[in-house]
């Protein structure tokens, strides 16, 4: 019996080893991404650029702090340039703010503790509710904790913060130099592709490839309006937007048309479609007309006949002037208020994880000040950092990296800080350590820290002119160590079953929405309702963008299995987002008569009470939708699967 213990015991351990040895080999694993060689120059340039201008003035300290502005070039991503112009100031905004807060705090380090914890909540907040990529909170806690930790003058703020503002403009000039040579790049590219994927999807109607080609193409489509919405300006060049709207418009139409076909039980479309479609991704951007004819049968049934003419639509958009298109876009971009009164809440993760963030920052920068720590501001740095990641175990990968990432950096800062003073090779270190961490923020945090690391350390620590090389070394990886530390407590005190624990509340939230929006979009004067006056589909886009956010931080938890098992579900009420949002673009939609409208209510409704409880669900009959069979049979899948999951979580044996 004994020997059956010990037995049972070695095979727990050696689960258990094998667990940390997959958690570390994932920490470091690579993200399959092409390198950003052109960004990661610019991004170099941004930061180096100060320092040379500070050197040739004879104002090298000046140039070192203007440098601190470049990490703003860290937050350009693939925005459309209306969008970028707009993002990159505020955040040289925020960047400039943290450094005179720091500035003017750094004799009260009680209250920079506290400030240091709003810095860290404010912009995790405002980047989740905006669903903005990016680095998030971690370089305005940077540079905020850095200057905490530079010679105490308060009266330097304006000087700091000038400089750092001429820094971050440098920066977004750099941002915006792609405008000159293809200012609608980032919407051309996302409507090229959503174009790729239809192709895809006409050429997997009828095999086991559909359903993962759809819900490829709803992400392509969701991504190309929200690009196109984020894009739209007033200054704009009104023709090209309105090519790009109007071929968005028809994408749309294609693969509704195509979805009807498939789940009418049509297999094996013409592969003349297939070429079309690609074809014309092709053509996208180019200023060249298309002047080839589409290639299509001479017999086919008039279903198929309706998508070529679809897609000649399409090429009509693509190759007439504008002026001559007799139509008008809708253009509906929701407001900041919806956005961010959406993520106000008790239950929004991230409301939540915002505040878990920022208690966590103050506790660490307290921790640092009460037990006497040197330059203590590497301690809640580190915790931040470590609590930005996006999940559970995504913490654990983040404090992996971070630790390793970070001792490596310190060391390649101590060597340079002990053995080079020329201000020019300084400069050179700058351009290529921050050129090699915008290399690698796309593949891995841990080997972008290495090199993130030791440019910040020499832009702020060169103007003190102290190079002790062990106790620098010393004292910066224990601080590390230490906040780390805090970090990981913070997340398995507060976040190890957050996310998780909210997922049932937010699918059933989601399905009401649905239910109420659909009720709106076939009742009697549906006509009359707009895009940008719908509070309903406001609701229910905010409602869906909150459970896959809430979706994808629950994978990240220990109990991932059961996670994954309710991907079904998401999958479907998803895609029953989609179909309902696209259906409000039709300019003429049935009206249901008042019993269909209320069995269907009567059927969202009980399915989002069977998923609030995980109670058992039985089949409803659904009414008919002239016109919109696919959200009738999306409506069913859902309901298959709410029955199945049903069973399952009564009989798990």
């Amino acid at each position: 019996m004994n020997h059956i213990k010990q037995r049972k015991s070695g095979g727990a351990d050696d689960s258990k080893i094998k667990t940390l040895h997959k958690t570390f080999v994932q920490a470091f694993k690579l993200k399959d991404i092409p390198f950003p060689y052109l960004k990661a120059f610019r991004a170099g340039l941004a930061a180096s650029l100060p320092v040379f201008i500070g050197l040739l003035l004879n104002h090298f300290e000046y140039g070192l702090l203007a440098s601190l502005g470049g990490f703003t070039y860290l937050y350009v991503f693939n925005q459309p340039y209306a969008q970028r112009a707009k993002r990159i100031f505020f955040v040289m905004l925020g960047i400039t703010l943290s450094i005179v807060l720091g500035t003017v705090l750094a004799p009260y380090p009680l209250g920079a503790a506290f400030v240091m914890g709003l810095i860290g909540a404010l912009p995790i907040f405002i980047f989740g509710a905006l669903r903005i990529t990016g680095p998030s909170a971690i370089f305005f806690i940077l540079i905020y904790a850095m200057t905490t930790g530079m010679p105490v003058d308060p009266s330097l703020a304006p000087l700091r913060g000038g400089l750092v503002l001429l820094g971050g403009a440098l920066s977004w000039i750099i941002s915006m130099l792609g405008w000159f040579v293809n200012p609608h790049g980032p919407e051309i590219k996302a409507m090229k592709k959503v174009y790729y994927e239809l192709a895809e999807v006409l050429n997997s109607v009828g095999t086991e490839n559909f359903n993962t080609a759809r819900h490829r193409t709803v992400l392509a489509l969701k991504d190309a309006e929200d690009i196109l919405v984020a894009g739209y300006s007033t200054l704009a060049k009104a023709n090209t937007f309105k090519r790009l709207f109007l071929l968005n418009e028809q994408a749309n139409t294609l693969f509704l048309e195509a979805l009807e076909l498939a789940f009418k039980g049509k297999a094996n479309l013409p592969i003349e479609l297939t070429q079309s479609v690609r074809a014309l991704a092709l053509a996208i951007g180019d200023k060249q007309k298309i002047n080839e004819t589409i290639p299509h049968q001479e017999q086919m049934d008039k279903e198929v006949e309706n998508l070529f003419v679809k897609i000649n639509n399409a090429y009509a958009v693509l190759n007439e002037s504008v002026d001559h298109i007799q139509r008008e876009v809708q253009i509906s971009k929701p407001s900041l208020k919806t956005q961010f009164l959406g993520n106000f809440d008790k239950n929004s993760v991230v409301f939540l994880t915002a505040v878990r963030s920022g208690v966590f920052i103050i506790f660490a920068a307290i921790i640092a000040i009460s037990f006497d720590f040197n330059r203590s501001y590497w301690i809640p740095l580190s915790c931040a950092a470590v609590m930005a990641g996006s999940t559970f175990i995504g913490t654990f990968h983040r404090a992996i990296q971070r630790a390793f990432g970070t001792i490596v950096g310190i060391l390649i800062a101590s060597l340079i800080l002990a053995n080079v003073h020329n201000g020019y090779m300084i400069i050179l270190f700058i351009l290529g350590l921050t050129f090699l961490t915008e290399i690698f923020i796309v593949k891995n945090y841990g080997f972008a820290a290495m090199f993130f690391t030791p440019a910040a350390l020499v832009m702020a620590e060169y103007s003190t002119g102290v190079f002790d090389f062990p106790y620098f070394a010393t004292v910066r990886i224990t601080d590390i160590l230490v906040g780390s530390m805090i970090g990981l407590v913070g997340t398995i005190v507060i976040g190890r079953r957050l996310a998780s624990g909210l997922l049932n509340h937010f699918i059933a939230k989601t399905i009401r929405s649905q239910g109420q929006f659909l009720l709106m979009l076939f009742s009697e004067n549906n006509s009359k309702i707009t895009i940008d006056e719908s509070r309903e589909r406001s609701k229910m886009q905010t409602n869906l963008s909150n459970l896959l956010t809430v979706y994808n931080t629950s994978l990240g938890e220990l109990h991932i299995n059961r996670i994954e098992a309710m991907w079904p579900i998401i999958f479907s009420v998803e895609q029953m987002g989609y179909y309902l949002d696209a259906s409000l673009k039709y300019y003429e939609r049935s009206v249901l008569s008042e019993a269909d409208l209320s069995e269907l209510l009567y059927i969202f409704e009980t399915m989002a009470i069977a998923v609030d409880h995980n109670s058992p669900f039985k089949m409803k009959n659904i009414p008919e939708i002239e016109g919109f069979s696919k959200i009738r049979h999306e409506i069913l899948v859902l309901q298959e699967v709410l029955k199945l999951r049903g069973n399952l979580h009564n009989n798990p044996q």
